[in-house]
């Protein structure tokens, strides 16, 4: 219900003179450093997404970067307030492209969390090479304390895959390296991680040998990523800002991590949401997706002629970034019942 309300308001606001551009908030912690309180995540308006228990296996999705335009504007934080309008917009329609992949076999969890705005993170990562400094600041708190909520007072020892995408999938990476090597105990139950649309390097599982990336279409308590590319990227080796040196990918056509083409017959179909009035609906089609792993740049490449994400400063001039999920939408709502059926299976 609460997804529906955020859809009809996004139907409001595009129907008027601008769409992003009056999106500041009146969050609280607007206009205070946002350090000083931590999201009380007992009050279930703190989650995009907090279902009824119908499933044995539960999901946690963390969002991509939301908080953009609104970013932009004078005095606006650094980091999201934890109500700000664009980004809560924009989460719930990722909800239905991506974390909706899980709705099948999951009981799908996704917090709000107060994230790094577009802008800070283009600074902070100019300035350090990484997220990692800003990440670690609110955001990771945030994520922390849901986490911290979610494993305490929802999960009740049933096994999960956590999940995200771009900014959430830098987040995702870094839970995986510090919440679950102080919470081993959660980790064991871990069926496996999709930090989709950010990379996993070699250094990253060489520096935490208890993290290892998938090998194939079942292996479980690992982790499954990569980046999706036009052949323009590849070729003028475009500066990518979730493209890191070292990068790992897995192929979500045939699940394979060496160079095998996978033509678009093995695509079993990409998601595009149509409005019907003020309710998004979900239409599988055939968008001519094929994928092949580049392992010298450790991507996925993909022949299609869907348009390419339009932010070229950030990801090229050939990235698919906004597609990472719904190009391969029908592929990883198999591949997670697969996992989940071999991790029941043990």
């Amino acid at each position: 219900m609460k997804r529906m309300k955020m859809w009809m308001l996004a139907a409001i606001l595009i129907c008027g003179t601008s769409v992003f551009t009056a999106c500041s908030s009146n969050d609280d912690n607007s206009s205070q450093p946002v350090t000083e309180k931590i999201t009380d995540y007992s009050d279930k308006d703190n989650w995009l997404a907090f279902p009824k228990i119908t499933k044995d296996v539960d999901a946690f999705y963390i969002y991509s970067t939301s908080y953009i335009e609104s970013s932009f504007e004078e005095d606006a934080p650094n980091f999201a307030p934890l109500h700000n309008l664009e980004m809560m917009i924009r989460a719930n329609g990722e909800y239905e492209t991506n974390a909706s992949v899980f709705e099948e076999s999951c009981n799908v969890f996704v917090p709000y969390y107060r994230q790094i705005g577009i802008k800070y993170a283009a600074e902070v990562t100019q300035k350090y090479g990484s997220l990692d400094p800003a990440l670690a600041d609110v955001p990771y708190a945030d994520i922390k304390a849901a986490l911290d909520y979610f494993f305490e007072k929802c999960n009740n020892g049933r096994p999960f895959i956590i999940a995200g995408h771009s900014q959430g999938s830098a987040m995702l990476k870094y839970v995986l390296k510090n919440y679950f090597k102080e919470h081993q105990d959660y980790y064991q139950r871990m069926i496996a991680a999709y930090p989709i649309g950010f990379s996993i390097t070699k250094s990253d599982l060489e520096e935490y040998p208890y993290l290892k990336f998938a090998t194939g279409e079942s292996d479980t308590g690992v982790i499954i990523s990569y980046n999706t590319e036009g052949p323009k990227n590849v070729e003028e080796n475009a500066n990518n800002k979730v493209v890191l040196p070292g990068a790992i990918s897995i192929n979500p056509l045939n699940w394979k991590r060496d160079e095998t083409y996978a033509p678009a017959s093995m695509n079993k179909g990409s998601i595009e949401l149509e409005m019907d009035g003020m309710t998004p609906v979900r239409k599988i089609v055939d968008l001519g997706v094929d994928a092949q792993v580049n392992l010298a740049r450790g991507v996925i490449v993909t022949n299609t002629t869907a348009p390419v994400t339009d932010m070229p400063d950030y990801f090229g001039p050939a990235s698919f970034h906004e597609n990472d999920y719904s190009f391969f939408y029908n592929n990883l709502k198999e591949n997670v019942a697969k996992r989940i059926a071999a991790y029941k299976a043990k």
